[in-house]
């Protein structure tokens, strides 16, 4: 059981759209979900039912702030939980990326977009946040790139579909559970 003054997040990464569906890179694009991006989110509505948490935050990009407004309701926006910025790659395929591009961006190693951010950017930002939030559940509504990226700190290292909602004791760095939506 997580101590009365340890954190907790759960995190929920948006539905789908356009460019999570084709295999594009979205990043800082503020895209819209797909019809199944909306479902996603309203289905991740029954894992939160009944609970309470002492903050819930969202990314400012509108495909994470609706899917808040969709299995939660009105989130607090913060900018430091958007995607890595992909610069000059956003919009581009996974599929068609240069072969190093892609293998880094995989393997979550060593990424730097040209004209973007590196994922050592979107970590600082992303732990600035989390060095701010007070003790007690926080949910939060972001991007695939940040739920990877805080759940490979405490060891599970894997890209989640969208729709999912991993759960970290992020006092103990540990991953307490992972949920993903069930194949249309």
């Amino acid at each position: 059981m997580r101590s009365a003054d340890g954190l907790e997040l759960w995190l929920v990464r948006h539905g789908q759209t356009p460019r999570s569906r084709d295999g594009r890179l979205a990043g800082w694009v503020d895209t819209p979900l797909t019809p199944l991006g909306v479902e996603q989110a309203r289905a991740v509505r029954s894992q939160l039912a009944g609970r309470a948490f002492a903050g819930v935050w969202s990314s400012d990009l509108r495909r994470a702030v609706r899917t808040a407004r969709l299995a939660w309701g009105e989130p607090r926006r913060d900018r430091r939980h958007r995607e890595i910025s992909f610069g000059r790659l956003e919009g581009a395929r996974l599929a068609r990326l240069e072969p190093h591009a892609k293998r880094a961006l995989l393997d979550f190693d060593g990424f730097r977009a040209p004209g973007g951010e590196s994922l050592d950017d979107v970590r600082r930002r992303v732990m600035a946040f989390l060095d701010e939030l007070h003790a007690g559940c926080n949910l939060v509504f972001t991007h695939g790139g940040v739920v990877r990226m805080l759940t490979r700190e405490v060891g599970y290292d894997a890209f989640l579909p969208t729709g999912s909602l991993a759960v970290v004791d992020w006092t103990e760095r540990r991953l307490l559970s992972v949920t993903t939506p069930q194949a249309p």
